[in-house]
């Protein structure tokens, strides 16, 4: 069957090559050096898209939301379906203790309850049960593909609802005969993963339990059939990805005209810091002064896309145009700070004992499995760090002098070893030099990255202190990269529309904060 017996691979998240010439033509006036002011001023931006506007707020209708919900709905699934390889559509159990659960459970035995006396009753009644035989031959209909007509003529006659009410009130009708032909047809449509399902349906002996575990595995079988249906379209969804999510951002923009007030004030951000930058290096002493410095509108995505590592997910709200991918982004961020952890903590041991454990690499991954270990859930508001990093200092103090024991070297003092613990414990301080050197070189990595056309194919080289977690940090950008590269693609004539605003009209009359930015 085709439910099993195919695997969607789905390798980068990343569109077609005619998706990429469509953002480049997009994009193109974000180019450094192949545009002009001019282009950046000119009218020709996508309607609706503008972040500031003179014209009076218009009053948005219900039927608008609705709309503009529905589409939001359909952008997110259809894009939660076409980058995520495992996406699956799954049944919903109710918690077995709550009171929907209860209520759920005593309303279905009841009814199959009454269904067991009427069909032990003398003489039997088969009212109900035929009932629930012609919904069953509607759920193996609906699995039946355009061509099938030889097995949907048999499954209609067999089941031919007014026939068994003929036999029914003759008492000639044979409900376990029905039900094993039920079980067969059942085990020609259902995927290989539910033929131990159809092995127990055939050894059950009562007849209301045989129908009970029909609907039960026919629910099965059509959550097997809508993955299966998703993972076919797949292909097809990726292909025209760009594209739909365009089109359907711009109905959500079109219906709701705030649409786009985070992506601004994200954008305007980097902007201002940009700005703030440029008017700092002008007055270093010795800096030339002789043009007027400008943006890169390139680098100001850029660096906007960079802020998303740092996001704070439960307190800021994401731009509009990132909200479905909010979840992969804020697992990525959660992974980051973990590994940047890791990485101080292997830079503070290598430091101070360096010399004794430098041709020791077993040792080095021995302490980097316990870090990651004691830090899985660091994300947690429970997680006490500091608590934590101690611990990782006693482990490894205690790692490393089993180590040097091993090889009758002389083990660490007290003293060396509460230098270490100190230094471990101190790294969740605010300004921590350790932290900031790491945050900074991962930054330059991750910044490298974006500037990358293709980073599965060519990785920037790894800035120093990193190594420990290079296998990590290189999986880990990847995904990252593939997320705002097709973000790019997506939303790209938004945020041109966006910076040409930003960049030029603002500047020119003046409204662009050069201020420091605050954090």
């Amino acid at each position: 069957m085709p439910f099993n017996g195919e695997k969607q691979c789905v390798g980068e998240d990343q569109p077609s090559d005619s998706d990429s010439s469509r953002f480049s033509e997009s994009m193109a006036s974000l180019s450094d050096c192949e545009c002009s002011r001019q282009s950046f001023t000119s009218d020709s931006s996508s309607k609706s898209s503008s972040p500031a506007s003179t014209s009076p707020p218009r009053v948005v209708t219900f039927d608008e939301v609705m709309a503009a919900t529905r589409n939001l709905s359909n952008l997110t699934l259809a894009h939660e379906i076409a980058v995520n390889e495992n996406f699956q559509l799954k049944q919903e159990a109710l918690p077995e203790n709550s009171l929907a659960g209860r209520v759920k459970h005593i309303v279905h035995q009841a009814f199959w309850d009454v269904l067991d006396s009427e069909l032990n009753a003398d003489p039997p009644e088969f009212e109900h049960a035929i009932k629930l035989f012609e919904e069953i031959r509607e759920i193996l209909l609906s699995f039946l593909t355009p061509g099938g007509n030889r097995l949907r003529n048999q499954i209609c006659e067999v089941l031919d609802t007014d026939l068994i009410r003929q036999q029914a009130e003759h008492s000639a009708v044979d409900i376990q005969g029905l039900a094993n032909y039920v079980i067969s047809t059942m085990g020609k449509l259902c995927a290989p993963v539910r033929d131990n399902d159809i092995r127990e349906l055939k050894a059950t002996g009562n007849i209301v339990e045989v129908l009970r575990q029909i609907f039960h595995v026919l629910d099965l079988m059509k959550m097997d059939m809508a993955n299966f249906t998703i993972m076919s379209l797949r292909p097809h969804l990726q292909r025209q990805l760009v594209e739909y999510e365009r089109t359907k951002f711009q109905e959500i923009l079109e219906e709701t005209p705030s649409a786009l007030d985070q992506t601004t004030e994200w954008i305007k951000e980097s902007v201002n810091e940009e700005l703030f930058s440029l008017s700092e290096s002008a007055l270093t002493p010795g800096a030339e002064n002789t043009s007027k410095p400008s943006l890169s509108p390139t680098l100001v995505l850029n660096n906007s896309y960079l802020k998303l590592l740092q996001w704070d997910y439960q307190k800021k709200e994401l731009p509009e145009t990132l909200m479905t991918d909010g979840a992969r982004l804020q697992e990525l961020t959660e992974k980051l700070n973990q590994l940047k952890i890791i990485a101080c903590l292997s830079l503070i041991t290598n430091n101070m004992v360096g010399a004794i454990t430098g041709g020791l690499p077993e040792l080095a991954n021995r302490l980097k499995r316990i870090s990651a270990v004691l830090l899985e859930g660091m994300n947690k508001e429970t997680f006490n760090l500091k608590e934590v990093l101690n611990s990782i200092g006693v482990q490894t103090c205690a790692e490393v002098n089993k180590t040097l024991m091993e090889r009758g070297l002389p083990t660490f003092s007290a003293e060396i070893q509460a230098n270490l613990i100190g230094q471990f414990s101190s790294i969740e301080e605010e300004d921590n030099p350790i932290w900031s050197l790491i945050d900074k070189r991962i930054k330059l990595y991750m910044k490298s990255l974006l500037c990358l056309p293709s980073p599965q194919k060519c990785m920037p080289p790894m800035p120093g202190g990193l190594a420990v977690i290079q296998q990590e940090l290189e999986a880990l950008g990847c995904q990252y990269a593939n997320i705002v590269n097709l973000n790019k693609q997506v939303y790209g004539p938004f945020y041109a529309n966006i910076l040409r605003k930003l960049l030029f009209n603002e500047e020119a009359m003046g409204k662009v904060d050069a201020s420091p930015p605050t954090h």
